[in-house]
């Protein structure tokens, strides 16, 4: 009990210690949805908030980190962050020239919008919006979201794939339940969480799990989760 305690302290300290602003200069890019940045003389990597970009070696992975290279690389950029993830990583809002970076990411159809457990309204718009536009990734007949394929694209190397596994963990909303494709599920009554109420409202396009109109699926099932 003591050790749990423990961790939960040292998580809200952490993201407590996480929430602040500050200016630093776009080093490394990564992918599509991370970055190093340095501050105060020290390296700092940085996963952009409520995004997940395509995986490197996947459809449009490539072409996600050169936009994000043309937005932010060798430029200052303003980091708010918002929290640290157990790996170390920051996780931000960044803004660069005045861009919502995150934001201009998913509106370039770039990247997923991801935010966690409940959706953020402005960025299923502009995912929306891209879709119907058919910009980025979205011009594939049938796009594969990256946590789908880091599950179904492992990589071969050991302390890669290590690295991976957990990272995928880390960021699937879908990890409490064992199916990873749009079933033929269209009521509350048959799901078994609230993400995956959560991933057929928002992956699979079941609107009529959000009776209210406010965004937020089965909205009994998740308020009895939390």
């Amino acid at each position: 009990m003591k050790k749990i305690v423990a961790q939960i302290i040292l998580l809200i300290w952490a993201n407590f210690a996480a929430a602040e602003e500050y200016n630093a200069k776009v080093i490394v890019v990564i992918d599509g949805d991370t970055l190093v940045v340095l501050h105060n003389g020290a390296k700092e990597k940085i996963r952009l908030a409520n995004i997940d970009a395509p995986e490197k070696n996947q459809p449009f992975g490539m072409d996600a980190r050169q936009a994000m290279v043309g937005l932010a690389y060798k430029k200052q950029a303003h980091i708010d962050s918002k929290a640290v993830d157990k790996y170390g990583r920051t996780v931000a809002l960044v803004t660069v020239d005045g861009i919502n970076v995150n934001e201009e990411m998913v509106k370039r159809g770039m990247a997923w919008e991801y935010s966690y457990f409940k959706p953020g309204r402005d960025y299923m718009a502009l995912q929306s919006d891209a879709q119907q536009a058919r910009r980025g990734l979205w011009s594939q007949r049938n796009p594969i979201a990256p946590w789908v394929w880091r599950r179904t694209h492992p990589p071969t190397r050991s302390n890669y794939q290590k690295k991976q596994k957990k990272t995928s963990n880390t960021h699937s909303r879908i990890g409490v339940f064992n199916d990873t494709t749009c079933g033929h599920k269209n009521h509350c009554s048959q799901m078994n969480s609230c993400e995956e109420a959560y991933f057929y409202f928002t992956r699979c396009g079941v609107k009529s799990l959000d009776k209210t109109g406010d965004g937020i699926p089965c909205k009994q099932l998740c308020e009895n989760e939390k």
